[in-house]
């Protein structure tokens, strides 16, 4: 019997949860290895030589020759543990997030710092779908020549 996840309804959203864990295990477990500077010099020497090592999907392992953030989460990575790849290649987090929302560092930071995103395309669809109607009747009124 599988559980009841409306977070699974929030667009652009993964949540790790168990199945997430389960998913990402190896992976993570991986961008733990990197806490020891002996296993970050091996991984910056030979990338995929270190990640052949692990246990990991292909899908895993592009993820992180990629730097694919996003990617690697979907595959069931953990940002606290992707950091420690951000980490072994001298970059902030701030840095990482940015790169997960296709800004620079510094527009992330702005966006931050002005109160982060907003709400509107960041809701749960069945919300989206709602406000459909409704939406679409203002950009009609909006149209030239229309009478509203």
């Amino acid at each position: 019997m599988s559980l009841d996840k409306p977070y699974l309804d929030v667009p652009g959203t993964t949540i790790f949860d168990a199945e997430q864990s389960r998913l990402g295990y190896h992976l993570n477990q991986f961008c733990m290895s990197l806490m020891k500077a002996d296993n970050r010099e091996r991984f910056k020497a030979n990338e995929r030589a270190y990640l052949d090592e692990w246990p990991m999907t292909e899908e895993q392992k592009q993820g992180v020759l990629t730097r694919d953030l996003n990617r690697c989460i979907k595959a069931g990575g953990n940002i606290y543990f992707l950091a420690k790849i951000g980490a072994t290649d001298g970059k902030s987090f701030q840095q990482m997030a940015g790169s997960m929302t296709g800004m620079t560092e510094e527009a992330y930071r702005n966006m931050m710092i002005a109160g982060g995103r907003s709400v509107e395309g960041n809701r749960y669809t069945h919300e989206q779908a709602q406000s459909l109607p409704a939406a679409s009747a203002q950009a009609a009124s909006n149209l030239p020549g229309s009478n509203t």
